[in-house]
């Protein structure tokens, strides 16, 4: 689902079904002439799709985060919105983008679906299992 479809009286409802955040980021600094901007948009949305489709009474795709490229705080920035998605109640989050990412920049997130090396193209399967992986994990003691 989208953020967007959930109501606020039906949140506590859903929520125990709805437990993966999915969140999308562009990874655009702000440089980029509008056909760039596109690009970088359209590839997230291509890493993103294949668990939308696949998931869609599990997860929740939150607004995309689009700025913050490649400064220095940018894994601190990251850090804090991937617990602050945990905070609100997501005992998953799941970083999604069209660029690749350094372990730095994904601490907390469960699991980052995207390329791993440039110009990787997205493969649906291994997406979707990717994530299948992860629910099933065993949960950790101190859960």
């Amino acid at each position: 689902m989208k953020f967007s479809e959930i109501e606020e009286n039906s949140w506590p409802e859903l929520q125990p079904y709805l437990d993966t955040c999915l969140l999308p980021l562009s990874g655009m600094t702000g440089e980029e002439a509008p056909w760039e901007a596109t690009n970088k948009i359209a590839s997230a949305g291509r890493w993103l799709a294949p668990l939308e489709q696949a998931f869609r009474g599990r997860t929740v795709t939150m607004p995309a985060y689009h700025y913050g490229g490649n400064d220095e705080d940018r894994p601190e920035r990251m850090k804090r919105l991937i617990a602050s998605m945990k905070g609100v109640g997501f005992r998953y989050v799941v970083v999604v983008s069209g660029q690749t990412m350094t372990k730095d920049e994904l601490l907390g997130a469960d699991l980052f679906v995207g390329p791993v090396a440039e110009g990787e193209e997205p493969e649906a399967h291994k997406i979707s299992k990717s994530l299948a992986d992860l629910w099933r994990k065993p949960v950790a003691a101190t859960e």
